[in-house]
């Protein structure tokens, strides 16, 4: 026997031994297991064809449900003004625009102007410096943990990203006030952040490894701050190459009056100002209302570090049944108060004609296969989370005063959905809705009370909350 012949009786011997060592594993698949998926595929003689119309076709548009897309209508007999479509543009800022679509309303009103945009350039430059700091700060905090610590690694892979929530849009226009967009407008880096905000995460995560490095060097809280300190004057540098210059005062001319006695108005202001002249006391309390069936019903949650700026507290949510955060969304809209929400956007989702409804694709059919899971799997087992935020201005009800379908202000542009409105059914606010911000004082006193017990803390890596902190749709 030659040396090939022998070497080749060698490998065959390797790899009878491999074959045997994985069909002794119980939990292998076996070669009479792909058999039997083989046969039960050439017996299925139905299979054929949506194999060859699947392989051949767009999913979504071969399982498009006809029925439900004919069956709808767009009329509501609850309806609240809301400010017109915007832009996010190619950034995850939905939570930003939603906040910013909620109180602009009360402008125009005060402006009696029939067109008014806030900036979201300018609370986006101050939500990139806050984000840098508490990473920072969560560096400082957690200088002793090693390495592969879960909570360490979670901020490392996100330091500064567009996510965000109602929360955090709150936090600042409190602390910075607001400017309207001419004021600061968006450029070529605020409306496309991917670039900037990998050079800012590459820049944190350098500070990062020098903070750790002079913790274990014996450095003190005090030093690390120091330091920190001059390392956020590096990022706002950066910041202001991306967005520009945040103005300190400004001056802002607009028409004032009836169409036959319209006068320009011009008047300076600072942003705290500008904010307080038109919300002063009047901001409302607003408290989260989630809906997670996976959690026990009526309980307050607090989630740690769930902020954006250092000083403000922690996110909380009261967890209620849908029917709540329906019947709330709808006495909202009755009070004349668009109402911010946080849903999964992409499941049943008809962006072609701006349509929410359940089952507008029929995967079921396509495939011959159930995908069905109730809502509270889906969030155990992370089939959905709240990835998108926008904004509901009208209901229609029947006639006992239950709703049917609900209007939607989207963030996405006038060319996506009906002119960018979206119509949900009243189904996909059940399976899909996550969380609505309500007023505190239109709540009933029994979902009030809830608010004062101790809540539940919940760790930052848990996937449900940390979602719902991170929104952050494109």
């Amino acid at each position: 026997m030659n040396a090939r012949s022998f070497a080749f009786l060698i490998a065959c011997a390797v790899l009878t031994a491999v074959s045997m060592t994985y069909a002794a594993d119980p939990g292998a698949i076996s070669p009479e297991m792909l058999k039997n998926y083989e046969k039960r595929i050439i017996q299925n003689t139905d299979l054929a064809a949506r194999i060859n119309a699947v392989t051949n076709n767009d999913i979504k548009q071969l399982s498009l449900n006809r029925e439900v897309i004919v069956n709808r209508d767009d009329l509501f007999n609850v309806t609240v003004k809301g400010t017109g479509i915007i832009d996010q543009h190619s950034t995850g800022r939905c939570w930003m625009f939603a906040g910013a679509n909620v109180l602009t309303p009360k402008v125009m009103t005060a402006l009696k102007m029939s067109d008014f945009k806030l900036s979201e350039a300018y609370l986006g430059f101050y939500d990139k410096i806050e984000k840098a700091n508490r990473f920072l700060e969560t560096m400082i905090r957690l200088r002793d943990k090693p390495i592969d610590d879960r909570s360490l690694q979670m901020y490392l892979q996100d330091p500064l990203g567009d996510g965000g929530w109602w929360h955090y849009f709150t936090g600042l226009v409190e602390k910075y006030g607001i400017v309207p967009a001419s004021v600061m407008p968006e450029t070529q880096q605020s409306s496309k952040t991917g670039m900037i905000n990998k050079l800012a995460t590459t820049l944190l995560r350098k500070n990062a490894a020098e903070l750790r490095r002079l913790a274990a060097d014996g450095g003190t809280v005090k030093q690390l701050r120091e330091r920190k300190e001059a390392m956020l004057g590096e990022i706002y540098d950066l910041l202001v190459f991306a967005y520009g210059r945040p103005p300190q005062e400004f001056t802002y001319r607009y028409e004032e009056g009836e169409d036959s006695t319209k006068t320009i108005v011009e008047r300076t202001f600072t942003p705290k100002s500008f904010f307080s002249e038109f919300f002063g006391e009047s901001m409302p309390e607003y408290v989260a209302i989630a809906n997670n069936p996976a959690e026990k019903m009526g309980q307050l949650f607090e989630l740690e570090e769930s902020r954006n700026i250092e000083e403000v507290p922690d996110m909380r949510a009261l967890n209620l049944p849908v029917e709540r955060l329906k019947h709330y969304a709808l006495k909202s809209l009755l009070d004349s108060q668009l109402v911010w929400f946080a849903c999964d956007v992409g499941k049943d989702n008809y962006n072609d004609s701006g349509l929410f409804a359940i089952d507008v694709y029929d995967y079921a059919t396509t495939f011959g296969m159930d995908f069905d899971i109730d809502k509270a799997d889906r969030i155990r087992y992370m089939d959905m989370s709240p990835n998108h935020a926008m904004v509901l201005t009208a209901c229609d009800t029947s006639d006992s005063g239950e709703p049917r379908k609900w209007r939607v202000e989207n963030s996405w542009g006038d060319d996506k959905g009906e002119k960018g409105y979206w119509t949900m059914q009243d189904g996909w606010f059940d399976e899909w809705v996550l969380l609505v911000m309500i007023d505190k004082r239109l709540l009933e006193p029994d979902d009030l009370a809830k608010l004062d017990q101790e809540p539940v803390k919940i760790k930052d890596w848990q996937p449900f909350f940390l979602a719902l902190r991170n929104l952050e749709s494109r």
